[in-house]
C-alpha cells in the first residue's frame, strides 16, 4: 500500500510578522514623504511664481493708472499722486530685505527751488524705469512689506530725500518673489541711466558707484551723503542729488546688503 504524500504546512512565525509589518511602516512613510514634497513644491511654485505674477500684474496697473492720471488730473482710478501734508507713523513691518534707516530729515526743496512735503503713508507717487533691465516699477512711500514691497513696489526710505531733492533719495526693492523689481541690479554699469518719473517731472539719475555686499547695519549708505561705514572706500564725502537702490544678497538670502548708488544728471517738468 503506498504511502500517503503528505503536504507541507507552512506556519507564519514572529519574523514573518515582522517583515509585514516593516513593508507596511515602509509604503505608509513613503506615501507620507511624496504628500510632504508635494506641498513643499507647491508651496517653491507659490513664492516663486505665484506672488511674482500677482505682484506683477498690480505694479504694472499702478503704473498705468499713475501715468493716466498725470496725463488727465480728472481721472481719478488710482492713488492720488500729488504730495501729501505729511507721513503718519509706518505702521507695518519693516522688510527684511532692506537696510534700516538713520537718514536725516528729507530736504524741503529740489533743484528746481520748489518746496515739497512727503507723499502720504503706502502711496505709491512715483514710477521708477531701469532701462537696461527692463524695469518699470511704481514708488511707493514707506518700506513695510505687506502695504509697499510685497505687491511689488519699490519702496521710499523715510525721511530720505524726495526725486530731485538735494540729499539721498533711497529706496528698497525684493530681489527675489513678488515681482522682484531689484533681482538684477547688481548688474548695473557705471553710466547706466536710472529715470524717476512723478507728477512733477522726469529726473534723470546715473548709476556711479555701489556695494556688492554689506551688513544690514551698515545703515549709512542711505544717509544724506551717502557712504559705506563698512568699507569706507565706497561712498561720497560732499553733499549732491543722490540715488540709493538696496536689495539683500545673495539671492534667496537676506544675510548681506547689494547697494548701487547714482547722482541726478537732468530733471524736466512734466
Amino acid at each position: 500500500m503506498r504511502e500517503r504524500e503528505r503536504i507541507p504546512v507552512v506556519v507564519q512565525g514572529r519574523s514573518s510578522r515582522r517583515r509585514a509589518t516593516l513593508a507596511h511602516g515602509l509604503w505608509a512613510g513613503a506615501e507620507i514623504a511624496v504628500t510632504l514634497g508635494v506641498v513643499v513644491l507647491l508651496l517653491v511654485v507659490h513664492q516663486l511664481w505665484w506672488t511674482n505674477r500677482q505682484a506683477r500684474q498690480g505694479a504694472e496697473h499702478k503704473v498705468q493708472a499713475l501715468e493716466r492720471e498725470w496725463e488727465d488730473p480728472a481721472d481719478d482710478t488710482g492713488d492720488r499722486g500729488d504730495w501729501g501734508e505729511g507721513v503718519p507713523q509706518d505702521t507695518g513691518d519693516v522688510v527684511d530685505e532692506t537696510v534700516p534707516g538713520e537718514a536725516a530729515a528729507s530736504p524741503v526743496r529740489d533743484q528746481s527751488g520748489a518746496r515739497r512735503t512727503p507723499p502720504s503713508w503706502d502711496q505709491a507717487y512715483a514710477v521708477l524705469r531701469i532701462p537696461r533691465l527692463g524695469v518699470v516699477a511704481p514708488v511707493a512711500q514707506g518700506i513695510a512689506k505687506k502695504g509697499v514691497l510685497d505687491k511689488g513696489y519699490i519702496g521710499h526710505y523715510p525721511q530720505t530725500a524726495q526725486p530731485g531733492e538735494a540729499g539721498n533719495f533711497a529706496v528698497a526693492g525684493h530681489r527675489n518673489t513678488h515681482g522682484e523689481p531689484f533681482r538684477y541690479i547688481n548688474r548695473l554699469r557705471g553710466g547706466d541711466e536710472i529715470n524717476v518719473e512723478t507728477r512733477d517731472g522726469v529726473y534723470v539719475y546715473v548709476v556711479d558707484q555701489g556695494v556688492s555686499q554689506t551688513s544690514p547695519r551698515d545703515t549709512a549708505v542711505i544717509a544724506r551723503v551717502p557712504r559705506s561705514i563698512v568699507k569706507p572706500d565706497a561712498g561720497y564725502s560732499e553733499p549732491g542729488y543722490y540715488l540709493t537702490l538696496t536689495t539683500c544678497t545673495p539671492e534667496y538670502s537676506s544675510k548681506y546688503r547689494l547697494v548701487v548708488w547714482g547722482k541726478l544728471k537732468s530733471m524736466s517738468p512734466r
